[in-house]
């Protein structure tokens, strides 16, 4: 009994641990006009307001979508808390929260007996959430911390699609960027296919069809860009674990500059 005693209290103290970790990322809010964007946000741990830093934007999959500006950070937040991490790479880290009634992609998505099919558009007006995003990205690369040089992005499953978006949205915005088990038109590559890109895909994904990524790493490779372009094949949708666990994703993100 004792044991299982200690082991529940150990339990809680992990919980409230890994909360008061997510407690770093500031909660904030964009307004424009009627409509809302939540964010969180991450500075450096001796954040100098004077002094320059790199920008990451991170993009949730569809299942943090919502309005509690707290889902956002289910994935990918624990590795930019990592020790390593912050101690190596000094810069601002914002997990915007995608609305439940948006999504960060034009894309048109037909359910058929549980089954999703994305079908992505050329051009079009950005979403909604996509649109606050925008504001905000340009709002924060106009810090006066933000060093405009070193302005990154990122994202899984609906934010992998929304990487690709906004990269052709603001294709001189960003130093470069990687994108897991997304997926884009490939009628749009040509807009950002100066960006520094690394693609990453399950090979066994059935929700999101690998055939996405590879297809723009191809139309890439033929406007003679070469992304890195990484396969799991024995991973499924939830690629992103093994992204993550990528020993140089990071500092390949972070020695890229315009």
């Amino acid at each position: 009994m004792k044991k299982l005693i200690a082991l529940l209290f150990f339990g809680i103290a992990l919980v409230q641990a890994q909360a008061q970790d997510f407690s770093q990322f500031k909660k904030e809010i964009l307004v424009q006009g009627a409509d809302t964007l939540k964010y969180r946000i991450l500075y450096p741990e001796h954040f100098d307001p004077a002094k320059q830093y790199p920008i990451v934007f991170f993009l949730h999959g569809r299942g943090e979508s919502g309005n509690d500006n707290e889902k956002q950070l289910t994935h990918g937040a624990k590795m930019f808390l990592a020790d390593d991490f912050r101690k190596k790479f000094e810069a601002v880290v914002i997990f915007p929260q995608c609305a439940e009634e948006s999504y960060w992609a034009n894309v048109e998505i037909e359910a058929v007996n549980t089954k999703r099919f994305f079908t992505f558009v050329k051009g079009g007006q950005p979403t909604q959430s996509m649109s606050l995003l925008l504001q905000l990205t340009d709002k924060m690369v106009k810090q006066p911390f933000a060093d405009k040089n070193k302005i990154y992005v990122g994202g899984l499953s609906m934010g992998g699609m929304g990487t690709f978006e906004i990269l052709r949205r603001r294709p001189t915005t960003f130093a470069a960027a990687f994108a897991i088990c997304g997926g884009d038109n490939v009628a749009n590559v040509k807009l950002y296919k100066n960006v520094p890109l690394w693609i990453f895909h399950g090979g066994l994904d059935d929700v999101v069809s690998p055939q996405f990524s590879y297809s723009v790493y191809r139309e890439l490779k033929k406007l003679n860009h070469e992304p890195k372009f990484t396969v799991y094949l024995k991973a499924n949708h939830n690629s992103w674990d093994s992204a993550f666990a990528e020993p140089e994703l990071l500092p390949w993100l972070f020695s890229q500059h315009k």
